[in-house]
């Protein structure tokens, strides 16, 4: 399905308003469309209702321009280390990542505001970031707190919930108990794989 984001973008739909449109989860749609997993045909020519693109072009085998470079992501602005503030999904930037990245997730960027993450993450810089709903404890994380914040954080995991760590002593944990998780809510967006300092 290497044409799905294309024809979802293009419909204006984000991951998750297809994923429900389809009767899918999230994660779904994203491994579509890294090529991790294939749907089957039914789900194809539902894919294509609903995007209003023939199965051929969703296929990639009728299309008179040249597919977009999967090595190339967006970099969205912003992302705060520090006080959680609203995530504006702007593209900003481009940035470039493997090949093998690109084959085995869904990746964007994200510029860090704040200094929360200091000394290793500082304002401006960009962290490449795989789409994921699920981190291990000690992960660096972006998670969306009440649904629009985002913030980069140490993720660590308890059994009565999770705490956001920063790295600069001054910023104090943040704890979210297992019901905050639920009806606030809080979600895990991706895991940092890699960090592009600006200078």
């Amino acid at each position: 399905m290497i044409r799905l984001k294309v024809a979802r973008q293009r419909a204006n739909l984000n991951q998750s308003e297809l994923a429900k449109t389809v009767g899918v989860s999230r994660s779904t749609i994203a491994m579509w469309e890294s090529g991790a997993s294939q749907p089957d045909i039914e789900m194809i020519l539902q894919l294509s209702h609903v995007l209003d693109i023939s199965v051929g072009e969703l296929l990639g085998e009728e299309t008179d321009s040249p597919l977009p470079d999967p090595t190339w992501i967006n970099v969205l602005g912003r992302v705060a280390a520090g006080i959680p503030i609203e995530a504006i999904e702007e593209v900003i930037d481009r940035e470039q990542i493997s090949e093998a990245m690109a084959r085995n997730g869904t990746y964007i960027g994200l510029q860090i505001h704040g200094s929360s993450m200091e000394p290793r993450m500082r304002e401006g810089d960009i962290v490449i970031v795989r789409l994921q709903d699920d981190c291990d404890s000690g992960d660096t994380v972006i998670a969306m707190v009440n649904g629009d914040e985002a913030t980069c954080k140490i993720l660590q995991k308890t059994r009565e919930g999770i705490s956001l760590l920063s790295t600069n002593p001054a910023y104090s944990p943040m704890f979210f108990s297992n019901h905050d998780i639920e009806t606030l809510p809080v979600r895990i967006i991706g895991k940092v794989v890699e960090l592009r300092a600006k200078f």
